[in-house]
């Protein structure tokens, strides 16, 4: 039992689980699952689905931040993701045509990319901090994004790009599989190679793995790129939910939410050991709180209150310094009845 609670994700998923049990016990209905024309209804799918923009940005995050990085760029990359694809689909006369939206999308991650490798250059290559570096980028992003749309919201109406954030496929939303494919694939290279183990080493001490032969430069550059291209692709879902691109609004304050979903997760902000599981515990909690404080009706003024106060709540019941403390006072506790001898027992 004690290996048990000592795992990284005991205390997350049990955060979540007794998120869930709340939600059951206040409104039954929340995890009441139907069918209708072959496909999942429900609020826990609601999660799923909407989870998936924030799932891939905070699995990028949590690479960047394995590396003793922050990446605070991709919800603007998020929002130029958005409106090339956006752009190219509008100006199309064919909007529905699944080659055109396979080019647009194709495009919007190769953009991506390369946002990502810009970040990665300043990071391991000119040796700028990570958050002066990624910064640039924040604020510079959006503006590059208005540029393309023109400085309008661009709308479009098309099947095959809506069914990217809206469809089905066996029974499951098509955002939330995307989601859990990438998930899956990053998982397997990272932990079915060397590559996870150098990651985490030049987390935890970049000079050492350098004089070990690591490659730390171009890891940390590999980090920075991936992590681009998963905000694309989390651009793309976001603007095909809405069919707009809103460069303004796309991926706004995602970021804060990603570092939060890692941290949840069980992850270090230092940098080294990682848990991509971890990072999906934290991404679920985070969503499924998100629709309880919708169901509580708190006011979008107030939200940002509640969900600090549950989120450092949960962050203290994860920490292990309140952890030795709570050991430490439950000894001293047991220490003098271990001290009463037999004769102090019978008197």
């Amino acid at each position: 039992m004690k290996t048990l609670v000592r795992h990284r994700l005991f205390w997350p998923t049990a955060a979540l689980v007794g998120l869930i049990a709340i939600n059951a016990i206040a409104r039954p209905a929340f995890i009441k699952i139907t069918i209708r024309d072959g496909e999942l209804y429900g609020a826990l799918i609601d999660i799923l689905r909407n989870s998936a923009p924030l799932m891939l940005v905070a699995l990028g995050m949590t690479l960047v931040i394995a590396t003793r990085g922050i990446d605070l760029s991709v919800g603007a990359i998020m929002a130029v993701s958005g409106a090339v694809a956006l752009q190219i689909i509008a100006g199309s006369d064919e909007p529905n045509n699944i080659g055109v939206v396979a080019v647009a999308v194709g495009v919007a991650m190769l953009v991506s990319l390369v946002l990502g490798a810009w970040n990665g250059l300043l990071v391991s290559v000119m040796g700028i901090q990570p958050i002066i570096a990624t910064l640039v980028l924040m604020f510079a992003g959006r503006g590059v994004a208005l540029l393309i749309t023109g400085g309008k919201i661009t709308t479009v109406n098309s099947s095959p790009y809506k069914v990217i954030a809206t469809g089905f496929f066996l029974l499951l939303p098509v955002a939330f599989l995307i989601a859990m494919a990438i998930v899956a694939i990053v998982a397997f290279v990272e932990r079915r190679s060397a590559l996870g183990v150098l990651t985490e080493a030049v987390g935890i001490n970049p000079e050492a793995s350098r004089l070990a032969g690591v490659r730390s430069r171009g890891i940390i550059w590999g980090a920075y790129i991936v992590s681009g291209l998963l905000s694309g692709i989390a651009g793309i879902i976001y603007t095909s939910n809405i069919s707009a691109a809103d460069a303004n609004a796309a991926g706004l304050f995602i970021e804060l939410y990603a570092i939060l979903a890692v941290v949840l997760g069980g992850n270090s902000l230092m940098g080294g050991k990682f848990s991509i599981a971890g990072t999906v515990v934290g991404v679920l909690f985070i969503q499924t709180l998100d629709s309880t404080i919708l169901f509580l009706g708190v006011s979008p003024a107030q939200s940002p209150v509640f969900f600090a106060l549950v989120v450092v709540v949960v962050v203290l019941i994860q920490s292990p310094r309140l952890h030795r403390l709570a050991r430490r006072v439950s000894q001293s506790r047991r220490a003098p009845q271990a001290a009463s001898t037999p004769e102090e027992v019978a008197a």
